[in-house]
């Protein structure tokens, strides 16, 4: 059971990819899209960790709710 829940969070995670449409921007290149997941784990080790959450939490709800980027 342990293998197909995170099949499912992996699947679920690529859809969040697609979702926030870096698959088209990046022309699908995996290494820039690393990067900038990388760039994002940098950011969240910073002192403004708990603002940039709240606003990331924001927009993704926006984006859940109306599926645009804004």
């Amino acid at each position: 059971m342990k293998r197909r829940e995170r099949t499912r969070q992996l699947i679920e995670l690529g859809g969040l990819i697609a979702k926030a449409g870096l698959i088209e921007l990046t022309d699908d290149d995996r290494a820039v899209m690393l990067g900038a997941l990388a760039d994002i784990a940098t950011r969240l080790r910073a002192d403004d960790r708990e603002q940039l959450i709240l606003l990331w939490r924001r927009r993704g709800k926006r984006m859940f709710e109306h599926g645009a980027i804004d």
